[in-house]
């Protein structure tokens, strides 16, 4: 996934990302990274927006064999294009079962059965919580009210890994979620045992600059990869908390002619762009 490790030029003050330049836009170097993330011959619970561009994606290049799962109860969706939801047709057409919507959860997500989960966030800490319910200190009285959990504590919880997947802003990346959604690693290391979740956790939050992994000693999130272009103390400052860099940190490399063919292919077939029904 990732390229060659950072030189001090980047890390000096390069504050471009150099994706225009380069011929492709940050969302879309953020959907084949997520894409690259996934393996061959596992299974991936998914949502829509960019994390089933995403997976999509990944099955149409370099896994084949993913199995893509989605939360109406569809295992095994083939879709020919994007789905716009997931109660679209396309999902059950190509599935290789339907199960009920209780089974995916009880079966197949909550005993640790599902290989990878993707979520989106509205807020994550530096301890990868992730909220998607409420912005401000008074639940009662939110200065915004979310969608709200859908599916994504028991993904969280249960999933072997997850992957999140989310532009990264200080009003997004904060010191502390204002509501605990879907939990990380909680207080830090411990808290998942604690609390009995079984899943690892997420283990990549892939952002329009770069990547954060969790430590493996503090559970907190590190800059471990960034973008062509991209600078560390750019990604600082969009970041609500003192962000540790790792040693190690590499450059991702930027899309191939041919992801972008696939990836930009799969956009055209929604609908706002003409395409499939």
């Amino acid at each position: 996934m990732t390229g060659n490790i950072v030189t001090g030029a980047a890390e000096a003050g390069d504050t471009g990302t150099g994706a225009a330049r380069a011929g492709y836009s940050a969302d879309e170097i953020m959907t084949v990274t997520a894409s690259r993330a996934l393996r061959d011959r596992t299974t991936c619970f998914v949502g829509i927006g960019r994390p089933s561009e995403a997976a999509n994606l990944a099955r149409a290049t370099h896994a084949p064999n993913l199995v893509l799962i989605y939360e109406s109860g569809t295992i095994g969706a083939k879709p020919g294009w994007l789905p716009l939801s997931i109660g679209d047709g396309i999902l059950a057409e190509t599935a290789d079962a339907v199960v009920s919507v209780p089974e995916i959860f009880n079966y197949w997500l909550q005993p640790g059965r599902i290989d990878v989960g993707f979520l989106g966030a509205a807020q994550i800490d530096r301890f990868a919580n992730i909220n998607t319910t409420v912005i401000g200190a008074d639940y009662a009285e939110p200065k915004v009210r979310l969608p709200g959990a859908g599916g994504a504590p028991e993904i969280a919880g249960s999933c072997r890994e997850v992957i999140v997947i989310v532009r990264q802003t200080r009003r997004t990346f904060v010191e502390r979620v204002d509501f605990v959604t879907s939990v990380g690693f909680g207080d830090g290391p411990g808290s998942r045992e604690y609390l009995g979740l079984t899943g690892a956790g997420p283990r990549k939050i892939i952002t329009d600059l770069g990547v954060l992994e969790p430590d493996p000693a503090t559970c907190e999130l590190v800059l471990t990869a960034v973008y062509p272009g991209v600078s560390v103390p750019q990604v600082r400052e969009r970041t609500g908390w003192d962000l540790q860099v790792s040693p190690g940190l590499a450059e991702i490399e930027p899309p191939s002619p041919s992801e972008l063919a696939v990836l930009r292919g799969l956009l055209a077939t929604m609908p706002a762009a003409g395409g499939a029904p």
